[in-house]
């Protein structure tokens, strides 16, 4: 079991609220992160007295991606995004700060998302050689395909205004909890059995996805974070310097 060092978990009227707060690495997925908070996930999926779960974080970013020095393996990552999927609990997330590469996903998998107007958005894999392969998971069936095709190909960031205008979040604004307030209220109102059955109706092409997809995109994503230009990329993340390849 993971040890809840990197989940904050509260619960009030229904709600479960999991932080994440890995200040360290700016909430990034690390193994133990994505350990834990599938655990917590599990946790709620099974208590009777959860009707949601909101999932928001500590710090100025929500998540940074995949945690360069500790990445989760694809499977687990990919066992994550669909448990979020699956969870019998509407999953909404709070996004008050940064969100980056993998980090994407996450949110993709959430069922309603809201987002402050502070915070900005990028698909950074393409800057380290690798690409957005098992967050395409979620994030494919959701998202304008335009949109993302400019935004996977570049890794611009982008603001909040435009990601909810591509379906990457529900809603944008000023103030993050007064656009979730009659969404929470909402669920808080709506019976589970007909929340568990409404969702699944929702999330049938989406696990659709998975079920075609996530094999030949894990092993995608294995593959290239341990190619040479994979190396080379995220040798210059660390070390906070352009890739050999920037002309």
């Amino acid at each position: 079991m993971a040890v809840d060092n990197l989940i904050h978990y509260a619960h009030t009227r229904g709600v479960t609220t999991l932080t994440l707060d890995s200040p360290a690495n700016r909430n990034a997925l690390s193994s133990a992160l994505v350990g834990e908070l599938a655990e917590r996930l599990t946790r709620a999926e099974k208590d009777r007295d959860v009707r949601a779960v909101l999932l928001t974080h500590t710090g100025g970013t929500f998540c940074a991606g995949a945690d360069l020095r500790s990445p989760p393996h694809p499977d687990a990552l990919v066992a994550l995004l669909r448990q979020v999927v699956e969870l019998r609990k509407p999953v909404v997330a709070r996004v008050d700060g940064h969100v980056r590469a993998g980090g994407l996903g996450l949110l993709g998998a959430c069922d309603v998302s809201a987002a402050s107007n502070r915070s900005t958005f990028a698909f950074t894999e393409v800057r380290i050689g690798v690409a957005p392969a098992v967050i395409s998971l979620p994030l494919l069936p959701r998202t304008d395909p335009r949109a993302v095709a400019r935004y996977y190909l570049t890794g611009e960031k982008f603001d909040a205004v435009e990601a909810a205008r591509t379906g990457l979040v529900t809603a944008a604004g000023e103030d993050v909890d007064e656009i979730l307030a009659p969404v929470v209220d909402g669920l808080r109102r709506s019976s589970p059995q007909a929340l568990a059955e409404t969702k699944r109706l929702l999330t049938v092409k989406v696990l659709e996805a998975f079920d075609r997809d996530a094999e030949a995109l894990t092993a995608l994503s294995a593959r290239l974070f341990a190619s040479d230009p994979a190396r080379e990329g995220m040798t210059a993340f660390l070390e906070r310097r352009d890739p050999a390849w920037v002309l």
